[in-house]
């Protein structure tokens, strides 16, 4: 299939590691320029490295800059002052108990995973309509609708990601910019690695014997027993972002090993 992505640019903001890696690998595959962007140099350019021993003929376009400030935001969008698809993955996450929450937290999280990618949807939306294209996609997960007791504060983000695309898929009606959320479940990221085996250390037990304990244990309602691979997602969204799907408009798109134990 012909995504038709070629020349196409793409910012994926948080694209240093993880599933904004695996997005941002799974883009230049395709043939877009994407955007790498992360808080440091470092990272940028080693991101950059991994992705292009991937896809040797990789176009990619550093941007290391800090999205959660305006300062940050304005270098990027003074490199980069239009663009064709904006994929919105820069989060932060962590476990906490709700009475140990302070607002100083509850701000970050908000200001993270909510307000700094409103605000490059607001400076970018407006060329992509007068263009009569583009793609805008917030990387939510399955907290948005079943909301974890150990990470309300993020939850709680992810669900207002979730009300936001439907919102900005009104204000695109009519015409050939679209916006979606997808939703994955839990992830087999670098960090995720670490974690599963620090809980598991038995050297004679495998990687997917671990894994699948875990699974059993922790994320019982998943269906598939495994974690989502991050290129499974990143070739989903890929395909959302494709001007040859232009169907997906405002919707909350799932890939989450069948852990949500509803069917809507």
């Amino acid at each position: 299939m012909d995504l038709q992505l070629t020349h196409k640019i793409a910012l994926v903001t948080g694209s240093t590691k993880g599933i904004g890696k695996a997005i941002a690998t799974e883009l230049a595959r395709e043939g877009a320029t994407v955007i790498i962007n992360g808080r440091s140099q470092n990272s940028v350019s080693t991101a950059i490295s991994d992705i292009t021993e991937a896809v040797p003929d990789a176009s990619l376009q550093p941007a290391p800059f800090d999205l959660t400030t305006s300062a940050g935001r304005t270098a990027l969008e003074e490199k980069f002052p239009t663009l064709d698809i904006l994929i919105n993955n820069l989060g932060i996450f962590g476990a906490m108990d709700y009475f140990d929450i302070d607002d100083e937290t509850w701000n970050s999280y908000f200001n993270t995973n909510v307000l700094s990618a409103n605000n490059l949807v607001k400076f970018y939306l407006p060329g992509l309509m007068k263009a009569d294209f583009g793609r805008v996609i917030f990387i939510a997960s399955e907290a948005a609708i079943m909301p974890s007791p150990e990470m309300p504060q993020y939850s709680m983000t992810k669900a207002m990601q979730l009300n936001l695309s439907k919102s900005l898929a009104n204000v695109t009606r009519g015409t050939n910019v679209t916006v979606n959320t997808v939703m994955p479940g839990s992830t087999l990221t670098e960090g995720v690695v670490d974690f599963i085996n620090d809980l598991y250390p038995d050297p004679k037990q495998t990687f997917e014997e671990k894994e699948r304990e875990y699974m059993a244990k922790n994320r019982p309602t998943s269906t598939l027993g495994r974690l989502i691979r991050p290129e499974e997602i990143g070739k989903l969204v890929t395909l959302v972002a494709s001007p040859a799907v232009g169907g997906f408009s405002g919707n909350a798109i799932r890939m989450d090993g069948g852990i949500v134990p509803t069917m809507f």
